[in-house]
């Protein structure tokens, strides 16, 4: 009996406190720019295939020729396997053109609205961007 006692308490407690962890999600607002909207394409070096949200590892030559490393945030590895995307569309090597929005921080990495991969594939990444149309 003391056993059910202590347990109500504890099960409420955390009924109360699960809502603070999705407040606790970050806003695209928060990282990304939507006024600046940019078009990548270059070679995966490496997906992070991992939960809240899927990353890609693409080397990019800036204009001058120098080789950068960007990080693109997709959405979740849930939202891209309904959108038909899989891990292993993504081997290192393969050369990609990604469409998103930069982060405001100046750091090289972008949150994904689409890749386009080279069997003409063009697809949604299931990002956390805003519904406005982006601006060319």
């Amino acid at each position: 009996m003391k056993q059910a006692l202590l347990i109500l308490p504890i099960l409420g407690l955390g009924l109360l406190l699960a809502p603070a962890r999705v407040f606790a999600h970050h806003a695209f607002a928060a990282e990304y720019d939507a006024k600046q909207f940019i078009t990548l394409k270059g070679s995966l070096t490496g997906v992070d295939w991992i939960n809240p949200h899927a990353w890609l590892h693409v080397d990019v030559k800036d204009q001058s020729g120098k080789v950068v490393s960007w990080a693109i945030e997709f959405g979740s590895p849930n939202a891209l396997l309904r959108r038909g995307l899989r891990k292993t569309d993504f081997p290192a090597g393969t050369e990609v053109v990604i469409d998103g929005y930069r982060a405001k921080n100046g750091t090289s990495t972008l949150n994904g609205r689409s890749v386009k991969l080279p069997d003409g594939r063009n697809l949604f990444t299931g990002g956390s961007a805003p519904d406005e149309q982006p601006q060319p």
